[in-house]
């Protein structure tokens, strides 16, 4: 398939980024959340000049719905050292504060020796792809259930037991931009949320914010999820995922989230 025919979120109108109707998410006429944090990383992204810092958090706070209307985004450097930069970025729609994000660089060096321990993750992997993808799907997406069985469903995260995922975006984020290696993962760690927080019944949290941590930058476009946890208590979420690309783990996805109802995955309403 070729990504140059896709429909890119947004577009540049002077000081403002105008949303498509691909941009909207699945919790009615808002923008969906990978495009709001995808902005704000592209903004934070900006003020780092360094190619040795590495994009080591990403936090995105979402702070109310944003709607499918222009945004501005600005970003600042909140403080600069030898071995970190710290970055914030503000976006805001008809001069009201609609999300924020803030990151941490940290300086790349040395890798101590020594063996680590982590829970061990087995992926699917990276599935073929068809020759085109309709310019209504917002990237693409194979998800995975724990079994052959609840692959075949049509949410095959709608099961109590494990969850996994490939995601690729093949559209441009801002038009005429190329899509840089933490944009990618910023984007595709939104799905984290309704990851971790699918239940038997369907997807009834929508995510308030969520981090991403990286320990390395992903290599090649495809970005593989694994649901580590979620727990939930009166309506209040927390779930996480373990981040890979085909060489290996590059680190976490966390969301925060509260119950909501009227999730649509085809982002029509």
């Amino acid at each position: 398939m070729t990504d140059t025919a896709a429909t890119p979120f947004l577009t540049r109108r002077g000081d403002e980024f105008v949303p498509n109707p691909i941009a909207h998410g699945g919790w009615g006429p808002t923008l969906g959340g990978q495009v709001v944090g995808g902005l704000l990383a592209r903004a934070i992204e900006a003020r780092v000049d360094d190619p040795d810092l590495q994009p080591a958090r990403l936090t995105v706070e979402i702070l109310r719905r944003v709607a499918c209307d222009p945004v501005r985004v600005e970003a600042s450097v909140v403080r600069s050292g030898r071995r970190m930069r710290a970055v914030d970025a503000r976006m805001t729609q008809d001069g009201q504060l609609v999300a924020r994000a803030c990151a941490l660089y940290l300086r790349r060096g040395t890798q101590p020796d020594g063996q680590f321990w982590t829970t061990p993750v087995v992926l699917p992997p990276i599935p073929a792809e068809p020759e085109q993808i309709g310019d209504n799907v917002p990237m693409f997406i194979r998800a995975y259930g724990p079994d052959a069985a609840s692959d075949d469903l049509e949410f095959p995260w709608q099961q109590a037991g494990p969850r996994y995922a490939w995601v690729r975006e093949f559209r441009e984020l801002v038009e005429g931009e190329t899509l840089t290696p933490f944009l990618r993962a910023a984007i595709a760690v939104d799905v984290t949320s309704s990851m971790a927080n699918f239940s038997t019944t369907g997807l009834s949290f929508i995510n308030a914010d969520y981090t991403l941590a990286l320990s390395r930058l992903p290599d090649g476009p495809h970005i593989g999820l694994a649901v580590q946890s979620h727990t939930s208590a009166d309506g209040v979420a927390t779930g996480s995922t373990a981040l890979f690309d085909h060489r290996g783990p590059i680190g976490t996805g966390l969301s925060t989230a509260i119950a909501s109802s009227g999730f649509d995955p085809s982002g029509k309403h």
